[in-house]
């Protein structure tokens, strides 16, 4: 069984579990306030194993299981039996990265909650972006584009709305993951960039 399809099962059980027990949630949530006042430093991790609702829960886990699988496989190609701390390291580090900007503004907010494996997802999906660029990302199974293209607009789309800030959607945290995930793909694998590059070059759109 490969390690996306454990973190899948895993998250799903805890975000359902939690999502009928709202004391278990309330200890796994992100909450900046409680974290600094109680130094409950582990809820940049837990929280990215609830979700808010069953369809966050689904967009996230399938958008992981479609691409988590070639990472984790390009990883064990790239670096052997490491590949699997590889991945694991890409996922888990791009969800407590992805909460950072998030905790740094709340921390002194009692009532500001963020909750979701959304930057770990985004963290992935960029790792395999710089890689290739030209592999096909749908949204909603029928919109298909190449995946340098949706990485513009969804950074695009998430600065923007991270701006307006008026969705309980924490995009920041998107675009945080989104970013660390490029990154971290370019130092551990530096001949992905040049590769990134090429591809772009070679692109047609007809």
């Amino acid at each position: 069984m490969s390690i996306t399809l454990i973190l899948v099962i895993i998250t799903s059980g805890i975000s359902y579990y939690a999502l009928n027990n709202y004391s278990l949630m309330e200890k796994l949530i992100l909450n900046p306030y409680k974290v600094t006042q109680r130094n409950e430093y582990y809820r940049f991790v837990t929280s990215g194993f609830v979700h808010a609702d069953f369809g966050h829960l689904i967009f996230n886990m399938l958008s992981l299981w479609f691409v988590g699988e070639g990472i984790e496989r390009l990883f064990g190609m790239l670096f052997g039996p490491s590949g699997t701390f590889y991945f694991l390291f890409l996922y888990i580090v791009g969800i407590i990265v992805s909460d950072i900007p998030t905790f740094l503004k709340h921390r002194n907010n009692s009532k500001y909650n963020s909750l979701g494996a959304s930057g770990g997802v985004s963290a992935v999906l960029f790792a395999a972006i710089l890689y290739s660029p030209l592999m096909q990302v749908c949204l909603y199974f029928f919109i298909c584009m190449p995946g340098f293209i949706f990485g513009l607009l969804f950074l695009g789309y998430s600065f923007y709305e991270s701006k307006r800030g008026t969705s309980y959607v924490n995009h920041s945290a998107h675009m945080v993951g989104a970013i660390f995930g490029f990154i971290f793909m370019a130092v551990v694998y530096p001949s992905a960039v040049p590769g990134f590059l090429q591809q772009i070059l070679s692109w047609r759109l007809f």
